[in-house]
């Protein structure tokens, strides 16, 4: 049987930086407030003509460096993102474009902050069926472009960035499982109200990230729990048989009840909040690669990957490292 392992990730995030100190000079909020709330205290804003392409290019090279790997050998582009820079092509493709590749499949899927997660489970599907050998899968966003900075319920939270793995096909399950889940009746609650066939509005007040945060928490916290209860027992295991929790970088609280679900203390958990917000469909992939170079997840370590977004969408991948 063919499954898939990840052999190289990367990273990156804008040089742009906007502290929580910068926010109070722009919204009626406080450091203090922000850190208590989110645990976030800066975040990287894309600069002006940055798009998601740029930021994916970046973290996707990155990748291709720590696996080793050449463009040559990539034979599938998958990437999760909710900002692309145009309608088409789509990221994908641009990406594919920008790394010298040419002829494999390249496309993106929409599925915020759970993009990634998707992205990877395509990506893994692919592989599984022996429609590629090696996939770059990548996660980018430039989410500050349709978030309103006069909102202080919604500036304090995004930021920018790119997260990205490369998969390659192996006789020993490195990607152990993936869980994918969406449930449209949620979709009042985290949404961007516009799009091109109801007429694209300039970005502001209304016509930006909406969200609903205390019904946001209440559900996502439910829901997260679930799938680690559903990821576990699809795999036959135990809560401390998880090594690490790799969580979506939304919110400190809503990570540390996912890591109390598990029974998992936060020294188990990788934690990026605090250096660049909610990066959505990117905050998963960075901080996988955050925990990779810094050396805590080693040779053998189970990993727990999950995420939450807007629809609602939710899932997660069980990763053997």
């Amino acid at each position: 049987m063919i499954y898939s392992r990840i052999i190289g990730t990367g990273r990156y995030l804008p040089e742009n930086i906007v502290t929580n100190a910068d926010l109070e000079k722009l919204v009626d909020t406080s450091d203090e407030w922000i850190r208590s709330r989110t645990g976030i205290e800066r975040r990287h804003i894309a600069l002006e003509g940055q798009g998601t392409t740029d930021l994916c290019e970046h973290a996707a090279r990155n990748a291709l460096e720590a696996a080793g790997v050449g463009p040559e050998e990539i034979d599938l582009i998958v990437v999760g993102t909710t900002t692309p820079d145009q309608v088409f092509p789509n990221v994908g493709v641009l990406l594919q474009s920008r790394l010298g590749m040419h002829g494999c499949p390249a496309f993106s899927v929409e599925a915020a902050c759970t993009g990634f997660l998707y992205a990877l489970s395509v990506a893994d599907k692919f592989i599984q069926s022996g429609s590629a050998r090696t996939a770059l899968v990548v996660g980018g966003e430039t989410i500050s472009r349709i978030t309103d900075w006069t909102d202080r319920t919604t500036a304090v939270l995004f930021g920018d960035g790119a997260g990205a793995v490369v998969l390659r096909a192996d006789s020993a399950p490195g990607l152990v499982s993936t869980h994918l889940h969406a449930d449209g009746q949620y979709k009042d609650l985290l949404y961007f109200p516009t799009g091109v066939s109801l007429g694209m509005q300039p970005v502001g007040g209304a016509n930006s990230i909406q969200m609903k945060g205390n019904e946001v928490f209440k559900v996502a916290v439910n829901t997260l729990g679930r799938i680690v209860d559903e990821t576990l027992l699809a795999n036959g295991l135990q809560k401390k048989d998880i090594d690490w929790l790799i969580p979506h970088q939304a919110n400190i609280r809503i990570i540390q009840a996912t890591a109390k679900k598990l029974e998992l203390p936060m020294e188990r958990v990788i934690l990026t909040v605090q250096d660049h917000g909610n990066t959505s469909a990117a905050s998963v992939p960075m901080a996988l690669d955050v925990a990779v170079r810094d050396g805590r997840i080693k040779s053998g370590d189970l990993l727990l990957l999950e995420a939450f977004g807007g629809g609602f969408t939710w899932g997660s991948a069980l990763v053997r490292w």
